[in-house]
């Protein structure tokens, strides 16, 4: 598989190399990887060749308002900068693994959107932006695996090929990005830590081989992290989003539940707690990805008070390096669990409150002591994950409207392996209660029981929140350092509270353990907060710059895929 990739991406380059020599022409193009047939004229325009290796050599890593910039003035193309990171794509893939699918016709699109530029049309917000998508995301044309075997022709196994785009693909193409592919993450979504499971093999952070790259959305932080693309699309379910993202020094957004549609994602728990969201370098460009894919959805109920609740002039347009002057901020403490920090995460972290307080900030010490909050996440449990044979059939429903695609229960019973036998993925979920669900798929579980959960779970961080006058929480994103890639495992101190609640969380790198892996902070608050959040993440982000450029070896000895 990895060879067929490099010969791919190596066509491609050498595609494009041609076109920039041959001048004028007009090609169609098949039907490509998208399910789109389009009539694409190709031209050379003046530029400057971009570098993408001297650039970050020199520690300047691309931003969207970089690609904008240079645009604009002419200083590159679209397809010069597309061809860029498919050549580092082609030199590094076959060591970190970050991707399950390329898309093989990412410079037509390229030259597509630089046509639109140079016309001076509405080329869109993210306009040549080079984007991947976490596996779970469905885009026409390219397979949905769930990072599982089974469901990997390429394994041996069923082939599932979605016939329509996910509404937050849609969204992505209508503001002119790019998608150069899709990334490798753990069977089912099923590791907070890593993408050892994955029918794809085992996915290597970019920051080093060693660590654990963060999971479930490995591939999408590698590529990030490792300048392979600009930005990501991530998923999260309990961790999912913030792990990888505090693993490879990243800015990650879990958003508030319903901000995003999760409509046309692979689910793990879609009717509770499973969102969508930006992996990013800089917290401007995750939040001008957040205006891009939040909002109302016709197609995901779920989202219909996501437009009530955007900022008016926008996520991007809000953030300011003085946002955190006169905010109060409550600490991580017993009272929100029992866990504790190990003594170099609190050192760092001890930091961290120092840096918070010199941009004005005042801080509040354990502010959940006495709220009986920790007893009652305790006693509650991790919840929420009733209805994954219900999701995974409205989900195979959209995926194609002719109906061709077998039922979740006739796909299960076509696998070889069951995905709930030993040693797989749903190996611990109750198999009595999932062969219940599978005789009726379409039917839904009560979930009220989550909701009063949900429900409470707010209420006790409201009632926090406003006996302290708290405009947000910072957190250490991990209580311990990140482990090894083959054992161990990542524990945020806020999933899966965040994720039982609904509310935002966004992740920004606040430094470095002695062994070189990455410390983050987590900064979360009240439903659909994300401006707020974003804000005051980016006032922290621009005083510290913590973000180093990863170095990345083209071989290494930790990789066995």
């Amino acid at each position: 598989m990895k060879n067929i990739r490099a010969i791919i991406i190596t066509l491609m380059v050498a595609i494009a190399a041609t076109f920039a020599i041959s001048g004028n022409f007009t090609s169609t193009s098949p039907k490509d990887a998208f399910g789109h047939t389009n009539s694409i004229e190709h031209k050379t325009y003046p530029h400057q060749e971009i570098d993408l290796t001297e650039r970050l050599e020199d520690g300047k890593e691309l931003t969207v308002n970089d690609l904008r910039r240079g645009y604009k003035n002419g200083a590159f193309t679209v397809s010069q900068v597309v061809q860029a990171h498919l050549e580092r794509i082609e030199e590094f893939e076959d060591t970190y693994n970050a991707f399950t699918f390329i898309n093989e016709h990412a410079l037509q699109e390229a030259s597509e959107i630089q046509d639109r530029i140079n016309k001076k049309q509405s080329p869109g917000r993210l306009a040549g932006v080079p984007v991947v998508l976490k596996e779970t995301v469905d885009v026409t044309g390219f397979p949905s695996t769930f990072g599982w075997e089974g469901f990997s022709k390429e394994a041996g196994g069923i082939e599932l090929l979605p016939q329509v785009d996910a509404p937050i693909v849609h969204k992505l193409k209508e503001e002119g990005a790019i998608i150069l592919g899709k990334t490798n993450m753990p069977a089912f979504s099923i590791s907070a830590t890593n993408a050892n499971t994955s029918w794809a093999g085992k996915t290597l952070n970019a920051i080093h081989p060693a660590f654990a790259p963060g999971g479930s959305s490995s591939g999408t932080a590698t590529a990030v992290s490792g300048n392979l693309a600009v930005l990501g699309i991530a998923a999260e379910t309990g961790g999912s989003i913030q792990n990888p993202a505090a693993s490879q020094a990243l800015i990650g957004v879990k958003p508030t539940f319903g901000l995003v549609s999760n409509t046309g994602a692979a689910p793990f728990a879609a009717s509770t707690r499973d969102v969508l969201g930006p992996h990013a370098r800089t917290v401007a460009d995750a939040a001008t990805m957040l205006d891009v894919i939040a909002g109302t959805d016709p197609e995901d109920p779920k989202t219909e008070k996501a437009d009530a609740n955007l900022p008016e002039e926008g996520y991007a347009a809000g953030l300011s390096e003085d946002s955190l002057e006169g905010k109060r901020i409550g600490l991580y403490g017993p009272g929100w669990r029992g866990e504790s920090l190990s003594p170099e995460t609190q050192e760092l972290y001890d930091r961290a409150i120092q840096e918070l307080e010199a941009q004005g900030a005042e801080v509040v010490t354990d502010p959940f002591a006495g709220s009986g909050f920790a007893k009652y996440v305790k006693a509650t449990g991790n919840i929420g994950y009733d209805a994954l044979v219900y999701d995974i059939q409205t989900y195979l429903n959209r995926m194609d409207p002719e109906g061709d695609i077998p039922t979740v229960t006739e796909l299960f019973n076509q696998s070889a392996t069951k995905p709930w036998a030993a040693g797989q993925p749903l190996q611990n979920f109750d198999e009595t209660e999932l062969q219940m669900n599978l005789q009726n798929p379409n039917q839904q579980p009560d979930l009220d029981y989550f909701f009063e959960a949900r429900a409470n779970f707010q209420s006790y961080i409201n009632e926090v929140m406003e006996k302290h006058d708290l405009d947000a929480f910072v957190y250490p994103q991990m209580a311990d350092e990140i482990p090894p890639l083959e054992e161990g495992i990542h524990q945020p101190t806020a999933a899966p509270e965040v994720n039982i609640s609904g509310q935002p969380l966004v992740t920004v790198p606040a430094g470095f353990y002695q062994s070189g892996t990455p410390f983050s902070l987590a900064f979360f608050g009240e439903m659909w907060s994300e401006a707020e959040l974003l804000a005051m993440a980016y006032d922290y982000e621009q005083s510290t710059q913590y973000r180093e450029v990863p170095v990345l070896e083209a071989e290494s000895a930790t990789n066995t895929n």
